[in-house]
């Protein structure tokens, strides 16, 4: 007899040495993208736009931002962009849209933006030691003997057990590769083994930029300039403040004696992965679009410059940070938020379902912000030259408000035609459920989890609660194998939920009747 080996072997001999497909080798051809369907959804956030200026301006004004300036990105497009005050308070330059200011942490996002590229050319792995690509990490004192090696993912979500370094890192941007270097072969203190709590390192990030540099055989900062920045025709984005012309430059301050006092402005370096980009709003709109673009998965061109879908993995929630139970929006509103570090990405999800992504960006002289909300099309960037000026709050209130007065909702999911088909079969067998167990509608685990005869009288009591129907509601999808519709009766109403099975074609596994007051 032949002997058979087992699954995870067969599984194992098959992907060794396989090229990994660009592409799945077949799509349903069914599939609808969700989608919007307000069709006077722009002329109600072209409306709003007068509100959102003045919150942008009144919030700058309270907290004596030398200048703030600001965008609003709706379904990839910089939609409207404002400023105010100045970029150099001596020479009384205006802050505009297109005015050059150093975004900090903004950055991150677009050096693991550089990582995942290398990823998908398959030039590195995630899971891959640092040391492998930085070969003195091999030489690090870990906290424990059972620590793991520190990987490149680890770095990109603040895991690597780093310490919080936000006040030291600030002031290394303009450290050369030869001193990140040397203060690795110095040996490094470490805060957690890596891989079990989130802790923010900016060290971690400038790691990342030596990988890049190492991977691709280009300066980091030439890298992603080439590969990212000028194909989403980011042509104003630099790295260095020397190259920017004066007068579009922001100069950063500190308000210190009731008075703005200029902050030096540090030169390009190792550190620049974490923190260095400087951009103005019009350029940075480029990118947040791309990001917005992601959204929904659907079959159309991919045109890059890195994989739709890895600008969507960037964007998901990999290391829980914190839940915030008594979040507060600045109009008073509370609502729960959590919040996980993604890929140089904040993701933050509230009591009301909505997902913000984005980053905060603070240096001495600056502070950055933004969100975008891959459900509502919308999206939000502000940036200061005060020093660490909270951005946050600001635009909290800008999207917060955007919704409620252009009363904006979510992309609607549209239902899949085997939904659709399964619940026009399920209410030609209700409520008698005459021949179920012969239909072909459900799954092997359907009836020996409940007998036919008990949904039969649990779906006739509903029946006789409701009284006569009145019609059958349109099925509401959560995603293409599971939804719910309801009931209408004279007296009551039935709310009716199922879930398919992962066959094909899909079969009903789980079905609820719920009574609803009318």
């Amino acid at each position: 007899m032949k002997k058979l080996l087992p699954l995870a072997c067969l599984l194992a001999t098959v992907a060794v040495g396989q090229p990994v497909p660009n592409k799945p080798d077949h799509v349903t051809k069914t599939y609808q993208p969700p989608a919007f369907t307000d069709p006077d959804r722009h002329k109600k956030i072209e409306a709003a736009i007068p509100v959102i200026d003045k919150l942008y301006r009144e919030y700058a004004e309270k907290n004596h931002f030398p200048g703030i300036v600001f965008g609003l990105v709706v379904d990839g497009k910089l939609v409207h962009a404002g400023g105010a005050g100045f970029t150099d308070v001596s020479k009384k330059l205006a802050a505009t849209p297109a005015s050059l200011f150093r975004i900090a942490s903004m950055s991150k996002s677009v050096t693991n933006m550089a990582i995942l590229k290398l990823r998908d050319e398959g030039k590195l792995r995630l899971d891959d030691p640092v040391q492998q690509y930085i070969p003195d990490m091999a030489k690090m004192t870990y906290l424990t003997a059972d620590s793991p090696l520190i990987t490149i993912r680890h770095l990109m979500t603040h895991t690597a057990g780093f310490p919080e370094d936000n006040p030291w890192g600030d002031r290394q941007l303009d450290d050369s590769d030869a001193d990140l270097i040397k203060l690795i072969k110095g040996d490094l203190s470490n805060s957690n083994v890596p891989g079990v709590s989130y802790e923010y390192s900016n060290l971690g990030f400038a790691m990342l930029g030596a990988i890049i540099t190492r991977v691709s055989g280009k300066q980091y900062q030439n890298y992603i300039t080439d590969n990212i920045l000028k194909p989403l025709g980011m042509t104003h984005t630099v790295w260095e403040y020397t190259k920017v012309p004066a007068e579009q430059l922001a100069h950063g301050y500190r308000r210190e004696d009731n008075q703005w006092k200029e902050e030096a402005l540090l030169h390009d370096g190792s550190y620049g992965a974490m923190g260095g980009l400087i951009t103005s709003v019009e350029d940075f709109s480029k990118y947040m679009a791309y990001h917005q673009a992601a959204w929904p998965p659907r079959s159309d061109a991919d045109a890059g410059p890195v994989k739709r879908s890895s600008v969507r993995e960037m964007q998901q929630p990999w290391t829980f940070n914190f839940l915030n139970p008594q979040f507060k929006y600045p109009g008073g509103r509370t609502c729960a938020m959590t919040s996980s570090y993604a890929y140089g990405l904040r993701w933050s999800r509230d009591c009301d379902g909505r997902v913000y992504v984005g980053h905060t960006g603070g240096l001495p002289g600056f502070g950055s912000q933004w969100w975008i909300m891959p459900d509502y099309g919308i999206g939000v960037v502000a940036c200061g030259n005060l020093t660490y000026a909270s951005m946050g709050n600001a635009n909290w209130a800008v999207l917060d408000t955007l919704i409620r007065l252009a009363d904006l909702k979510p992309r609607q999911l549209p239902v899949s035609p085997i939904l659709a088909q399964r619940k026009n079969e399920l209410m030609n067998l209700l409520p008698d459920w005459t021949n179920a167990e012969k239909s072909g509608l459900f799954a092997e685990n359907f009836f020996p989890d409940k007998s036919v005869a008990h949904r039969r009288q649990a779906v006739k009591e509903l029946y006789a609660k409701a009284g006569k129907i009145i019609r059958v509601g349109e099925m509401i999808p959560e995603n293409q194998l599971r939804g719910r519709f309801l009931i209408e009766g004279e007296q009551a109403n039935i709310d009716v939920f199922f879930t398919l099975t992962p066959e094909n074609p899909a079969l009903i596994q789980q079905l609820d009747f719920r009574e609803v007051s009318k």
